[in-house]
């Protein structure tokens, strides 16, 4: 089946939300305009609520089918990142140094479009309910409105989500059952020596050597503490220290990130840094704090889920454009904690050979928004259908 063809009819009103979106890029929680805007819009289809304020901007809308039946939960995220924009086009960002540099702004257009559709024709059991999203760039917003108690409020049984996936053919799918994308963690090294003089390095404790002492030895944790068929990477990214070619400065700090998926492992290498940075530390004669903030754990489908999934795909895009058991990925989403509360699955549609996730010149491809809008609303109709066939 493609393309539903009620939303083939107005999928230039889906590109015209999905730039306007894009020229009002907000982040994290404060996204007052973004959320107005999808209000405007669900009140526009009809829906039958729209509980607003939820995770501060977050929405849930609800539809309700033609018969009684349980709630299927579909979410898009809608903020942006701290980017400044490099994509030239006419519908660029007027917020200096904000751009929607992942595609949040087709994700809300795709489940806006079908939101029309799903309060147009209501050809299912049970209600919708539209989960749209702020912060997930960071800030944990699933987390956030799963805490305020979004599932157990509306209902929810189960819950879905899509991602558009550059570098993969416009239009196709692809997930996996179980682990699908791992946990994120963030490490800070706060350095403190004693400077001086370039010239004269013996009256120093030099900070700009522990740094890159506890750099190299962080990166052994990767390849001497753990079983090699354990996913795990452990990335330095950011090292600051000095201002000047003759003054050895008094302080470094040094930044990362550490990917898991087995909470075994992620103890692991929190234990094996606090010794690394206290070792290297004493060695080099300064002082290091190192801070290790736990962040989104790992999104693990529902095997049943992804697969009931990947064949709502299918029905869209065909057989041979879905891979249905792609293998995990060491990238991290917030929709972890919705996962964690109701079964599902998280899904990646290709848009194409694009510039990537998080660059300033990544633009979202507007062709694939209805076949992503088309999957949200044959999942719903498959998921949960009319005990009496439409027309019968």
């Amino acid at each position: 089946m493609p393309v539903v063809n009620r939303i083939a009819d107005f999928s230039a009103d889906m590109t015209e939300w999905r730039q306007h979106l894009h020229t009002i890029p907000e982040l994290g929680f404060d996204c007052p305009k973004t959320a107005a805007f999808i209000a405007e819009r669900l009140q526009e289809f009809g829906v039958d609520a729209v509980h607003e304020g939820i995770a501060q901007t977050g929405i849930v809308a609800l539809i309700k089918g033609r018969e009684p039946g349980p709630t299927i939960g579909l979410r898009a995220d809608f903020d942006a990142l701290p980017i400044a924009e490099e994509t030239g086009v006419e519908y660029a960002s007027t917020h200096p140094g904000k751009m929607h540099a992942c595609g949040h702004d087709g994700h809300t257009t795709m489940l806006l479009g079908a939101a029309r559709y799903l309060a147009e024709t209501r050809n299912f059991a049970g209600t919708v309910a539209l989960i749209f999203q702020p912060a997930e760039e960071g800030g944990g917003g699933a987390q956030v409105m799963v805490q305020e108690g979004i599932m157990d409020r509306f209902d929810i049984s189960q819950v879905y989500a899509l991602h558009n996936a550059p570098g993969f053919e416009p239009g196709g799918f692809y997930t996996t059952p179980g682990p699908l994308m791992a946990a994120v963690d963030t490490f800070h090294v706060d350095i403190q020596g004693v400077g001086g003089h370039g010239a004269m390095p013996h009256e120093t404790c030099d900070p700009v050597m522990a740094a890159c002492g506890i750099a190299q030895a962080i990166q052994t944790i990767v390849s001497r503490n753990h079983y090699a068929l354990d996913d795990l990477v452990v990335s330095v990214t950011q090292i600051h220290t000095g201002t000047i070619d003759n003054v050895i400065p008094d302080t470094a700090y040094i930044n990362g990130t550490v990917r898991t998926f087995d909470p075994r492992v992620q103890q692991m290498v929190q234990e094996r840094m606090t010794n690394i940075v206290a070792g290297q530390a004493a060695s080099y004669g300064v002082t290091a704090e190192l801070r290790y903030d736990i962040g989104y754990p790992a999104t693990i489908n529902d095997v049943e889920k992804a697969g009931f999934a990947a064949d709502i795909a299918r029905e869209i895009s065909g057989e041979n454009r879905v891979v249905g058991e792609a293998g995990r990925e060491m990238g991290a989403e917030d929709f972890a904690y919705m996962l964690q509360k109701r079964p599902g699955a998280y899904l990646f549609l290709g848009q194409g050979d694009t510039a990537g996730l998080h660059h300033p010149k990544y633009n979202f491809n507007d062709e694939i928004a209805p076949v992503g809008a088309s999957f949200f609303a044959r999942l719903v109709e498959r998921a949960q259908p009319l005990t009496v066939a439409e027309g019968a």
